[in-house]
């Protein structure tokens, strides 16, 4: 059922896509250069689509940094988290074997608190 709703939501976008790269193979100049126009020192000739997608991708990654980013300290306390309950486990472990007798006359051998 999840696999159907995926293809169902993908599929329409991955048409789409298909449909204006087709319609956007014009090439374009790209200039990094603010101050002038027909400077080709800081340019690049691209199909319209190329450009697009490739926004698109840098644009996905640099969302991705900024996320990954941003959710630092959750991941920092998740590990520190983590690192108490282990120890936690540790010395539960410890207080059942300490606590548990091991026979009859058990409680002899214990040292005196």
């Amino acid at each position: 059922m999840r696999r159907a709703l995926n293809w169902l939501i993908v599929l329409p976008f991955a048409l789409v896509a298909i449909l204006v790269a087709v319609a956007n193979r014009t090439p374009v100049t790209l200039s990094i250069d603010p101050f002038t126009r027909d400077s080709t020192a800081f340019s690049i000739t691209a199909p319209l689509f190329a450009v697009v997608i490739l926004a698109v991708i840098l644009g996905v990654i640099v969302g991705g940094i900024a996320v990954w980013w941003k959710q630092g300290r959750y991941r920092k306390r998740c590990r520190v988290a983590e690192q108490e309950l282990a120890e936690a486990r540790r010395e539960i472990d410890t207080l059942r074997r300490d606590t548990r007798p091991a026979g009859p006359l058990a409680f002899l051998d214990r040292p005196a608190a």
